[in-house]
């Protein structure tokens, strides 16, 4: 029988961190920076910056991501921190559709999940959404946001489902609170 078990991200796993992002995707030349960087940021730092720049995120409390483990391996990440912690969101045109005022703390945004292709289609998605909720709720978190992909819309490769598939969050009890363009809607789950 399989064992999952998700953990904070911190510093001092940061093997893990590697091993979980580096299995597939953009995970390990993005470092989840994305929306930790505004855009000429992001073009302006090299991928070991990027690397410095996640385990330096990873000392903050509380922890800004969480890693799944498969019978004790890395398998997956997911990034869930206040919005105002994760600097791009505040200045992408397309999120200020969100009903939630844009700096406020208690909002909480999941937005980005990794999963090693050898653990694909077995449900860590899931896994790692549920514990990403309940890392929001238990430090504070009054709503939770998410941006996935609506893939009944239009087909996503694997790549750009680090957002999330808007099927997993709708399962999850999210429901859809504005949609920016076909496909991309805005998604939130109050939990306090």
């Amino acid at each position: 029988m399989t064992t999952i078990e998700i953990r904070p991200a911190r510093a001092d796993r940061f093997d893990d961190v590697e091993h979980a992002l580096s299995g597939g995707g953009d995970g390990a030349s993005c470092w989840c920076q994305w929306w930790m960087l505004r855009g000429k940021d992001w073009d302006a730092t090299t991928v070991d910056e990027k690397r410095e720049l996640l385990r330096s995120d990873l000392e903050a409390q509380p922890p800004s991501a969480l890693i799944a483990y498969i019978d004790g391996e890395p398998a997956g990440w997911v990034k869930v921190a206040p919005r105002p912690a994760q600097p791009r969101l505040t200045h992408t045109r397309s999120l200020k559709q969100s009903p939630e005022p844009i700096d406020d703390d208690s909002v909480w945004a999941i937005t980005c999940f990794v999963v090693r292709r050898e653990h694909r289609r077995a449900g860590l998605g899931t896994e790692l959404l549920d514990a990403a909720v309940a890392h929001a709720r238990d430090n504070g978190a009054r709503v939770i946001e998410g941006y996935p992909l609506d893939t009944s819309v239009k087909k996503a490769s694997a790549n750009a489902l680090f957002h999330g598939s808007l099927s997993t969050f709708l399962s999850a009890g999210f429901r859809e609170v504005a949609t920016p363009s076909p496909g991309r809607p805005i998604v939130s789950l109050t939990v306090a």
